[in-house]
C-alpha cells in the first residue's frame, strides 16, 4: 500500500468498506479500499483478513467524522 496513506477503518466485508467509502468521496474525501481476496477468486478471505479503508493522513479527523456522522435520510 502506498506509505503516504493510513489504514482508517477494518470491514468484514467489501459491500461495507465500499458503503463507507462512498459516503466519505461524497464528502470530497479520497478512500481506497484494499482487499486481498486472490482476485476474487476467495472471497471468504474476507472473513480472516479483513477489508481496509485507506485514506490520507490530513483527512483523518474529518473522515472519522463523517463516518460517525448519522444519516440523514428521510423516510
Amino acid at each position: 500500500m502506498n506509505k503516504h496513506l493510513i489504514s482508517l477503518a477494518e470491514f468484514e466485508n467489501e459491500f461495507e468498506a465500499e458503503i463507507a467509502s462512498g459516503r466519505l468521496r461524497s464528502a470530497g474525501i479520497e478512500a481506497i479500499v484494499s482487499k486481498d481476496d486472490a482476485g476474487g477468486m476467495l472471497p471468504s478471505l474476507q472473513d480472516t483478513e479483513g477489508v481496509s479503508l485507506y485514506i490520507r493522513p490530513k483527512d483523518a479527523k474529518r473522515a472519522r467524522a463523517v463516518l460517525t456522522a448519522k444519516s440523514k435520510v428521510k423516510k
